[in-house]
């Protein structure tokens, strides 16, 4: 279960306010490293920072679209980072509702023009890139084994389309799996 809780307090006559968290590598605003699904890939304690911080471009896609394709992602050129603002943003408000299987989510064909388009970084506005249910995991196959940083649970309620500067810091830890990383993400509008 995740959470955060009080190790050492001052109100309990300890030298200092300690705090202890527990959670999934994969929660809330997290990064994939590619050994997420490719064994012996790169960990997140050795993915290229470049890839994480620089030019940016948020897509808004429309409420009725479930599966993003590539018809739905408009004009790349120049662009090495992507976020897609969907539906999605909206789950954000009711966290009490729990996990959603129906987001939306990138098809195959859109995580293939992306990585054949040079695409550093992919991201989207809930916990998951791939449709719920998939079966091996094409989507991010496609993107992890072209090193392609994926970026998930991204809440990009408040930020409209357009071009923006992205930085994206994952802890950096060495142990466990090394397949994904919470992550202090922000935009910075051009």
């Amino acid at each position: 279960e995740a959470g955060v809780e009080s190790f050492a307090a001052l109100e309990r006559g300890d030298s200092a306010n300690v705090s202890k968290m527990c959670f999934g590598v994969h929660t809330a605003t997290h990064v994939d490293a590619p050994n997420h699904f490719i064994e012996g890939t790169r960990t997140v304690d050795e993915l290229d920072l470049e890839k994480l911080m620089g030019p940016c471009r948020v897509i808004e896609v429309p409420d009725e679209v479930m599966l993003i394709e590539p018809e739905n992602i408009g004009e790349l050129d120049g662009v090495e980072r992507v976020l897609f603002k969907t539906r999605n943003s909206a789950f954000w408000s009711t966290p009490e509702a729990g996990f959603r299987t129906d987001f939306t989510a990138i098809s195959q064909a859109t995580a293939d023009k992306l990585a054949e388009t040079g695409i550093k970084l992919v991201g989207i506005d809930y916990l998951s890139i791939e449709a719920f249910g998939s079966t091996g995991h094409p989507v991010h196959l496609a993107l992890l084994e072209r090193e392609v940083v994926i970026l998930e649970g991204v809440d990009l309620r408040e930020v409209p389309s357009g071009d923006y500067d992205i930085i994206c810091m994952p802890l950096k830890y060495i142990g466990g799996t090394g397949d994904g990383s919470p992550a202090r993400t922000v935009l910075i509008q051009r």
